[in-house]
């Protein structure tokens, strides 16, 4: 579901889809009661409406009317899979067993589970049937979406560990990582995990300090994203970048970041091509006594687990778990890396 990745890196960024305020506390009610078919039966209404708009929602069986839609197959398909994906707390079956069969989402229902819970849920789905707007629809669609991200923020995501993998298959665990949309946060976290990697492997005396994502540079502070010191020296900094790599960039970190610091050794690790005119700029500052590199992410990281052994690559492993251990990271990079794990290993 294309609208799910959307609020994703909306939340990941700090942003939340906005709703009319007379409808979230029918939110807050439908999403706090023990039924948890309410909430799913809503997801289902709203894929239906967006998929066929003459279609009366409130009538989940075809021998309903003429208006009528088969909710079942959506049910089963499409909504109950994709929270199970997802790791969403969700009902284990089809959200149409909670309700009985010929069951129709009309005001006072008899025989519902939470009687409140079953008025805020009609409330919501009356509103999605008067609608006709396709715009209005989504952004009632990614606010559902952002009330199940956020109950699965606060649910817990137990980690797939990482096993044994051999440099092939750790490869293609990092091409599949780089690929999910994290706000930056798995690109800066493969790479600080192979710095420590290599320090650890090497037994070098290195103090590896990472800038937090979208973080502003710190005066006379960080030399990039990831800044590397022996003691007071500097002795690498790394700016890491999915965005393109132009002159003008390469030009404004060396004012701002390389010459003030006095950094010799600066790496720019990318997801994309450079531009060949940063590189002629790169190769000025070389005459100057400032080594500019630009690297691919993805090799980079290959070619030094290759390099470190088991040791190394055991260690790169632990500080990723890590890493999506703590407190601020969000769950969906937890999921996400589940997911690779599931991949990789299949194979």
């Amino acid at each position: 579901m294309e609208e799910f990745a959307t609020v994703e890196t909306q939340v990941m960024n700090g942003r939340e889809p906005a709703l009319t305020d007379a409808l979230v506390p029918h939110f807050d009610v439908v999403f706090q009661s023990r039924t948890q078919a309410y909430r799913e039966a809503l997801l289902g209404c709203v894929l239906a409406k967006i998929r066929n708009r003459t279609v009366d929602i409130h009538k989940p069986y075809m021998n309903q009317g003429e208006d009528a839609y088969n909710a079942r197959p959506l049910d089963e398909q499409v909504v109950n899979p994709f929270l199970h994906e997802r790791r969403i707390p969700c009902s284990r079956g089809p959200f149409l067993a909670a309700f009985r069969r010929g069951f129709m989402f009309v005001r006072n229902a008899p025989g519902v589970r939470d009687r409140a819970g079953y008025d805020s849920l009609f409330v919501l789905i009356d509103t999605v049937a008067q609608e006709q707007d396709e715009a209005r629809l989504r952004e009632f669609l990614q606010y559902l979406l952002f009330r199940f991200i956020r109950l699965r923020e606060a649910a817990e995501v137990p980690l797939v560990r990482l096993h044994r993998l051999s440099v092939e298959q750790h490869d293609d665990l990092i091409g599949g990582l780089l690929a999910v949309p994290s706000g930056g946060r798995f690109p800066v976290m493969l790479v600080e995990a192979t710095f420590i990697a290599i320090r650890e492997a090497l037994g070098l005396e290195w103090a590896i300090e990472v800038q937090g994502i979208n973080v502003a540079d710190r005066p006379g502070g960080a030399g990039g994203d990831i800044t590397i010191r022996r003691g007071h020296t500097i002795v690498l900094a790394a700016e890491i970048t999915e965005r393109p790599i132009d002159r003008a960039r390469v030009i404004a970190t060396f004012q701002t970041k390389i010459a003030p610091a006095g950094i010799e050794d600066y790496m720019f690790l990318v997801a994309n091509n450079v531009d060949e005119d940063a590189i002629r700029q790169a190769r000025q500052y070389f005459a100057q006594g400032h080594e500019i590199n630009f690297l691919q992410i993805k090799d980079w990281i290959r070619a030094v687990l290759a390099t470190i052994g088991r040791q190394g690559r055991d260690v790169f492993g632990r500080v990723l778990i890590e890493k999506l251990q703590s407190r601020d990271m969000p769950t969906a990079l937890r999921v996400a890396w589940n997911d690779q794990i599931a991949r990789i290993t299949a194979t």
